[in-house]
């Protein structure tokens, strides 16, 4: 299975960080979250949506988006963005994976959608309406990756399967 690591930069909504916490902590994804938080990690809202779960995640935190950028400059990150002109559907993820989620009023930095504009990728939506609600947005990705993912496992074992019998000789 693929390692996930869902990056939540200057969370905002304190529900919205409690289910991606619970989504995190259900799946096996880590869970790196980027201060300034406009919200408390006590914040009861945010307990309630990450219900007995909190003690359960993987969870990291960092100062500022470059101290994230700098202790993680050799992964594999794919910016969330309703800004970019690829689909999350159209890159095939490594194994290590850092999904990297804006924040709720503003979402990503604009420098750093242009710095990466390769890594840069958007959840299709209808022309018209309003952006998809973050913690939906990071549940749709995690579990696209993990659902590949696990295409993939079944269709390689179906493959030796395959192979297994037309190459093997009977007894």
């Amino acid at each position: 299975m693929k390692k996930i690591n869902i990056v939540l930069l200057e969370p905002e909504i304190p529900q919205n960080t409690g289910n991606i916490s619970r989504t995190a902590a259900v799946t096996g994804a880590a869970l790196h979250i980027i201060k300034p938080m406009g919200i408390e990690v006590t914040d009861k809202h945010l307990k309630r949506a990450g219900l007995d779960y909190w003690h359960l995640l993987d969870i990291t935190y960092y100062d500022s988006l470059d101290d994230f950028l700098t202790q993680n400059k050799d992964e594999k990150m794919y910016f969330f963005s309703t800004k970019a002109p690829k689909k999350h559907t159209d890159v095939k993820y490594p194994e290590r994976v850092f999904l990297v989620f804006g924040k709720e009023t503003k979402g990503l930095p604009e420098d750093l959608l242009k710095d990466n504009p390769d890594t840069c990728v958007r959840i299709p939506m209808r022309d018209g309406l309003r952006s998809l609600n973050l913690s939906n947005s990071a549940a749709i990705a995690n579990e696209f990756i993990t659902i590949i993912s696990i295409v993939c496992f079944i269709i390689s074992i179906f493959w030796v399967f395959i192979f297994a019998r037309k190459f093997s000789k009977p007894i």
